[in-house]
């Protein structure tokens, strides 16, 4: 059993009147669209959700990463685009809040609260996966870097008003040669690219971005040079716990719809539901997603507790667990309600077309495998 304070469960009350009320309404325009939901990610930011991970002295509420999840899981449940806007903003900000200088933080942190927009930037065209084979470069010029490079599927890319960007300071070092900066939007040398189109997740932007000598203040790298990768990967643990909360609210949504459709779609003179061969699949949906919302909590108490031993393996088995089951769910969900699911007239299709990124970004469910195999190999020696 969950237990949360009053306080929690009043900010969890007030996301989920939010996500009924003025993001569910909203989730298929938002897809049509292919935009980024300004008026969604206002809606956020007025009712001081859109980086609840901020602390108090930020603008932020300090929320545990336990109540992130399910804050996260409550808006997927409706739209996972809009969910998506709340995962870019922790990911870009996490660093800095982690890292960053006490000068860092006053200047960049507080607007994340009241509107202002971050991204994470470090995947390249050739660097996805295999992230060591980043090619973006800054080179100290006294009191100032000067970057140059280019990134690709930037979550926020175009619209981020800081962007914390990772790149080697000095590439023969590798993993220990790279650092994490803050680049303004305005910095001037940075160029936009094309934003992607893209099969599901329409209401995210995901940007190609160039870096053509930009003068970036040294006061602005985040903590020390050559720590870049440890930053990065503090922060993809915490991103895949982000994204199987995101997996979790996006099944349930999925089987809150085909339940609804089952009970009320008659054949053979019955709903449905009297079949055995719809039940089974229901039971189904129903055990895994609660399976995967328990590994993603377990997940979120170990990031709370600081317990550094469990917190890669536990989020990186949330997350391949939790996106492989959304997958699942959201394709059985469109197979109950049949032709009707396969039409944009209901959300299951675009609740699979969603669930398919989640298998992706953050860390393919393939590197999520090898990295908890690692990480239980190592806890055996």
């Amino acid at each position: 059993m969950i237990e949360l304070d009053q306080e929690q469960r009043m900010v969890l009350s007030t996301v989920r009147n939010i996500a009924r009320e003025k993001v569910k309404p909203k989730a298929a325009e938002i897809d049509e669209k292919e935009e980024f939901p300004w008026e969604t990610a206002t809606t956020f930011a007025q009712n001081g959700i859109l980086t609840p991970l901020l602390p108090e002295e930020f603008g932020g509420i300090g929320s545990s990463y336990l109540l992130f999840s399910m804050i996260i899981e409550e808006i997927a449940r409706v739209c996972a685009s809009s969910a998506l806007i709340l995962i870019a903003q922790a990911d870009g900000m996490l660093p800095i809040l982690h890292s960053g200088t006490g000068e860092l933080k006053k200047k960049y942190l507080p607007g994340l609260s009241k509107g202002l927009f971050a991204a994470f930037a470090a995947t390249e065209p050739g660097a996805g996966s295999d992230i060591l084979y980043m090619r973006s470069k800054a080179s100290s010029k006294g009191g100032f870097y000067v970057l140059n490079g280019q990134k690709c599927f930037i979550t926020n890319g175009s619209i981020a008003d800081i962007l914390t960007v990772f790149c080697y300071t000095d590439p023969s070092k590798g993993a220990r040669g790279m650092s994490a900066f803050v680049v303004e939007k305005g910095f001037r040398g940075l160029v936009y690219g094309k934003n992607e189109k893209k099969m599901g997740m329409r209401g995210s932007i995901n940007s190609e971005l160039f870096f053509e000598d930009i003068a970036i203040p040294a006061e602005n790298i985040i903590g020390q040079e050559g720590s870049g990768f440890a930053y990065m990967m503090e922060a993809l643990d915490r991103s895949r716990l982000f994204a199987a909360s995101q997996a979790v609210g996006l099944a349930q949504g999925a089987i809150d719809e085909s339940l609804d459709y089952a009970g009320k779609r008659v054949q053979f003179g019955s709903p449905i539901t009297s079949l055995q061969a719809i039940q089974f699949m229901m039971a189904d949906m129903v055990a895994m997603t609660e399976a995967a919302r328990l590994l993603t909590y377990e997940a979120a108490r170990h990031i709370d507790a600081d317990d550094k031993s469990m917190i890669t393996k536990a989020c990186a088995i949330a997350k391949f667990i939790a996106s492989d089951n959304a997958m699942k769910v959201t394709t059985d969900a469109v197979q109950i309600m049949g032709g009707y699911g396969y039409m944009r007239d209901f959300p299951v299709e675009r609740m699979m077309r969603d669930a398919k990124l989640i298998q992706i970004y953050t860390g393919t469910n393939q590197i999520m495998r090898l990295v908890a195999a690692r990480e239980i190999l190592r806890s055996q020696r």
